[in-house]
């Protein structure tokens, strides 16, 4: 049978109204493949091992069946205590992790209370939120045994599930022995909910520790969604800001976009060429701190921004909280693509194409997710062939045909030579020292927002104020007027579409019947009809 012939609504589940009302709430109609199996199974108290790759909803698949028997245990509970312990290997996890269960629970949160544990805060300071035993604790290996040996959280009487989510991530960054440590404290008897991506020797012996007759719930989906649009364009390193500037601003990039360089550098250098046109973006920057990552992605998802630059490096790099335990994860090209959920992504831009096909899959898997339409473009230059060459084998497997899911994208770019000319003007401004520049203020911004510095700059005034008053970087010269896209500038094909689009100034021939009235008066006006003489100066020619 089709998937779509037993397919099991969420109202179907038994679920309770509340949590129905949640999932409602959030617009989602239909359970994904993995929520469709995992919840029922999950529902009868059977422990799952489910291995499905990142956006297939698997933190939904855990965390409605563990609100539902929370719902369902409190009829009959006597007393508060901390049911269920959620852990995964980053705090940018942890963050994701609990947004979802609080999502889940919004119609049910005086009953359903959920926090995370994973900031790095001194142990006292969480305390009091522990004191109160919420129903569902989220948090890093380390940090919940940290809890633990601090007596702010005991498990052995009240814990009743145990989810790990991203379970090859967390033993690849040397949490074993944390794990290890934790089984100590749990008591014999809970249900455990396993999410992964991958298999390996780690997950299976730990897997016989933990679970107990495992549901296996293996998802064969295809690595390419199934409703996502390839294309491809060659184009060399010196097209390619004037290409990107004609997507834009002829209105051939709709909706929100996420943009993928190879280097931080080229993020900046990227965001300060498209500012100069008027096209707003934002920098993911694994540099930067996380709670600064988890506030971009937040308000990317809440439509804040409608453009995201970011890089496939490693994002989890600050997580590992004891060096001397934690090794790092090999960087395979999908930092951004693991851990971090981007919502409704209508485009995947390569402005760089990625140096491996798992970097390229990892990318275009942002869009096309629960079944909605996604596009993917790319630029390649010839450097590029090589792999571009490899990506399109996989594809033409991956699709059972000649690649017909990864067409040539057909652009004239003899159309936009006037657009060559302004990006040539604006990428005079991005500078090498102007990119170390726009990097450097936004360290020093972070540095005033640092509520840990707070105190340091109290003692030290002098010190914020030569932060405040470092010169503003001045990322596009006031000369050039580039956001406005003359209408000469538009091709004759384009021109019906976005005629009436806000960006585009139209540019009148010059001719004499529009000249002004001031400007007739000026020019034929006769100065020396007009001309008088002062009083003081009539009186010396009458003397």
């Amino acid at each position: 049978m089709d998937d779509e012939d037993c397919e099991v609504p969420f109202h179907a589940m038994g679920l309770d109204d509340r949590v129905l009302q949640s999932i409602a709430n959030l617009g989602w109609s239909n359970p994904t493949l993995i929520q469709e199996k995992a919840i029922p199974l999950a529902l009868e108290g059977k422990d799952i091992l489910i291995q499905a790759k990142t956006g297939s909803g698997k933190t939904a698949a855990f965390a409605i069946p563990i609100i539902q028997k929370i719902l369902l245990s409190k009829q009959s509970a006597v007393e508060q205590s901390v049911r269920a312990i959620v852990v995964t290997p980053s705090k940018q996890l942890c963050v994701q992790a609990c947004k979802v269960i609080k999502e889940l629970s919004y119609c049910c949160t005086t009953e359903i209370q959920c926090v995370d544990i994973s900031p790095k805060e001194p142990l006292p300071v969480q305390k009091p939120i522990l004191m109160e035993k919420p129903d569902i604790v989220v948090g890093t290996p380390s940090r919940i045994l940290a809890h633990i040996g601090a007596n702010n959280l005991f498990l052995k009487d009240s814990m009743e599930f145990l989810v790990i989510d991203e379970a090859d991530l967390l033993l690849a960054f040397g949490y074993i022995n944390d794990m290890k440590a934790l089984l100590k404290h749990f008591p014999k008897i809970y249900q455990s909910l396993w999410v992964t991506a991958t298999l390996n020797t780690d997950i299976n012996t730990l897997k016989k520790m933990i679970l107990h007759n495992a549901v296996v719930l293996k998802l064969e989906e295809p690595q390419i969604p199934e409703h996502l649009m390839q294309y491809h364009i060659m184009v060399e390193d010196d097209d390619k800001y004037a290409l990107m500037c004609a997507l834009f601003k002829l209105k051939l990039i709709r909706g929100r976009s996420l943009m993928f360089v190879n280097t931080i550098d080229e993020s900046y250098r990227l965001k300060m060429f498209l500012q100069q046109f008027g096209i707003k973006s934002c920098i993911l920057n694994n540099e930067m701190p996380l709670t600064s990552r988890c506030n971009i992605v937040d308000e990317f998802n809440r439509a804040v921004y409608d453009n995201i630059i970011a890089t496939d490096e490693q994002i989890f790099e600050d997580d590992a909280e004891d060096t001397k335990k934690k090794t790092k994860k090999e960087n395979d090209g999908c930092g951004v693509s693991r851990g971090v959920d981007f919502y409704n992504v209508s485009n995947v831009i390569n402005f760089d194409f990625p140096e491996s096909v798992n970097a390229y899959i990892h990318r275009i898997g942002r869009t096309a997710r629960a079944k909605q339409k996604g596009t993917a473009l790319s630029f390649v230059n010839s450097k590029e062939r090589e792999i571009f060459d490899e990506v399109e084998e996989v594809i033409i497997q991956e699709s059972g045909d000649s690649g017909s899911n990864f067409k040539p994208f057909n652009f004239n770019m003899k159309r936009i030579e006037g657009f060559q000319y302004r990006s040539k003007d604006a990428l005079n401004v991005c500078t090498r020292k102007a990119v170390k520049e726009a990097r450097l203020k936004e360290i020093r911004q972070e540095v005033l927002n640092s509520k840990k510095l707070n105190s340091f700059f109290q003692a030290h005034p002098r010190d914020k104020e030569v932060l405040h008053h470092d010169a503003k970087l001045q990322f596009s010269q006031k000369s050039l007027k580039l956001e406005n896209v003359p209408d000469y500038l538009i091709p004759t094909t384009l021109k019906d579409s976005i005629h009436n689009s806000p960006s585009v100034k139209k540019i009148q021939p010059f001719s004499h019947q529009r000249t002004s009235k001031k400007k007739k008066r000026k020019y034929q006006a006769d100065p020396l009809k007009n001309f008088t003489l002062s009083s003081s100066k009539k009186k010396r020619y009458k003397k």
